[in-house]
């Protein structure tokens, strides 16, 4: 498999070259195949992006000029829309993100970007005559350098809904992708910055292997705020760097979200969501559903059927169309996945497994299905970010919550009920940031999402997200009044 697209980086409005001997392999997990390059920028090139975003910053107009950005952040969205089937064919064989959902996500972030467009020309803080002629005036403000580091699950949409705000509100931006999308993300940079009107040094962008260069944004003292989704281990680490500059931070991070069936629930017709919702991205999304709790009364079937679903899901290439269940992002995540379940065999009511022939080749992995009991169970408590379900059991509403609420994660949830009196109940009681009723993994530019404990904070999507990257100044001045006028 061959792809003509070489990753960059994109530094103070100009492509910047880079010797292939300094390039690292993206590998396809399709059939672990090299299918590029893409520089390995570290330390250098990010210090670079962020000189460049903060003259931008200081020295043009963009922070000034509302109506500039909207027309940027529309073109944008045009640039992207005319090639989005090619971004999305890429994404897919980069990622291994299924086809259709590839061309989701692309549409998504278009989306997203017109959204915020239309936000960034209604920005508009207050004023408040605090004592007669006494005026304060709140003015909302850019927060400065935006620096943007996002995961390769979901490459597109995960970086526009920090990029998009940002842009909008007026900061300037140093975008940083994983590795493994390093391909996607440059052709994805080129529609961005293929804009006229887009000053240099407003976006900015750079590859890398490792994780150096983010770590420079992370302590660099003019990065002003920044916006991480991944792991929670790595955005405590993130935290920790960021505390010597104490610049803000917004971040999303891992997520072990529950479905909350009850006895009311109409199993035939709602496991096949339950079953999609957890292999969205073979599960490498921090919101797929990885636990199916489910009221007692139903357990024995609601544990034949999601078998039963699971087992009918195609498990195929991404860039095939009938394919249901795509790779993981690479050989040692498929590895480290099918460990787990060897370990945790003991719980298997479905156990998947590394397909036979020539899937055998790529990052495939078949679902499993797990039954526990024990909320200490590493089988409850950790992330295991790949195509594995738990089933547990409850017996009363408050056991539901309870167990529902086990885990350190907060990041989203789902509740299946007829009694929408006592969805909302649940929903209230739920500890996440997200929570569906009677569907899952819905998400939409109006609707912020975030998480609470260790899913994160800060909120991106809907007018919140756009908050992140705005902080409030007050101006005070005695005007005094004009007294005696008729």
């Amino acid at each position: 498999m061959t792809i003509s697209v070489v990753g960059a980086h994109w530094i103070g409005g100009e492509w910047i070259p880079t010797a292939r001997s300094n390039n690292f392999d993206i590998v396809s997990p399709l059939d672990n195949s090299v299918i590029g390059s893409a520089p390995n920028g570290g330390p250098d090139a990010a210090e670079a992006a962020v000189a460049a975003a903060k003259s931008a910053f200081f020295e043009s107009d963009w922070a000034h000029a509302p109506r500039l950005r909207a027309q940027v952040l529309f073109s944008q969205a045009n640039n992207l829309e005319a090639r989005s089937e090619e971004l999305a064919r890429l994404l897919s064989i980069e990622t291994g993100k299924l086809i259709g959902v590839a061309r989701m996500e692309v549409a998504a972030a278009i989306s997203e970007i017109r959204y915020y467009a239309g936000l960034a020309r209604a920005i508009a803080g207050r004023m408040i005559e605090v004592e007669p002629g006494v005026h304060s005036l709140l003015s909302r403000e850019p927060a400065g350098v935006a620096a943007i580091i996002t995961p390769w699950n979901a490459p597109a949409i995960l970086l526009v809904r920090s990029l998009a705000p940002a842009l909008a509100a007026g900061c300037t931006v140093v975008m940083k992708p994983a590795p493994q999308s390093s391909l996607f993300h440059t052709a994805f940079t080129r529609c961005l910055a293929d804009v006229p009107e887009l000053p240099n040094g407003v976006l900015n962008s750079f590859c890398e292997q490792g994780s150096s260069g983010a770590e420079t944004l992370t302590t660099s003292p003019d990065v002003d705020v920044l916006s991480f989704t991944g792991s929670s281990a790595v955005g405590k680490r993130i935290m920790a760097a960021a505390s010597g500059t104490l610049k803000r931070l917004n971040l999303e991070l891992g997520g072990k979200a529950p479905a909350v069936v009850f006895e009311d629930a109409d199993i035939p017709a709602i496991v096949s969501q339950l079953a999609a919702a957890g292999m969205i991205l073979s599960g490498q999304q921090c919101t797929a559903l990885n636990r199916v709790l489910v009221h007692e009364s139903r357990f024995n079937e609601m544990k034949k059927a999601l078998e039963g679903a699971l087992k009918a899901m195609r498990v195929g290439r991404s860039d095939d169309e009938s394919s249901q269940i795509g790779p993981l992002i690479d050989m040692k995540s498929r590895d480290r996945v099918n460990n787990l379940v060897k370990e945790y065999a003991e719980y298997g009511i479905l156990i998947g497994g590394i397909p036979n022939g020539s899937l055998a080749k790529g990052a495939y992995l078949s679902p499993s299905l797990l039954a526990v009991e024990e909320l200490d169970s590493p089988v409850v408590q950790e992330e295991f970010f790949g195509p594995v379900m738990n089933l547990e059991r409850f017996r009363t509403e408050e056991e539901a919550v309870k167990k529902a609420n086990a885990t350190r994660y907060g990041l989203s949830a789902s509740v299946w009920t007829k009694d929408l009196n006592r969805a909302h109940r649940v929903a209230r009681a739920l500890r996440t940031g997200t929570v569906w009723l009677n569907d899952h993994n819905k998400l939409f530019p109006e609707a912020e999402t975030g998480g609470v404990r260790e899913s994160g904070y800060g909120r991106l999507h809907g007018v919140e997200g756009l908050n992140e990257f705005l902080y409030t100044k007050h101006i005070y001045q005695r005007f005094g009044q004009v007294r005696g006028a008729a």
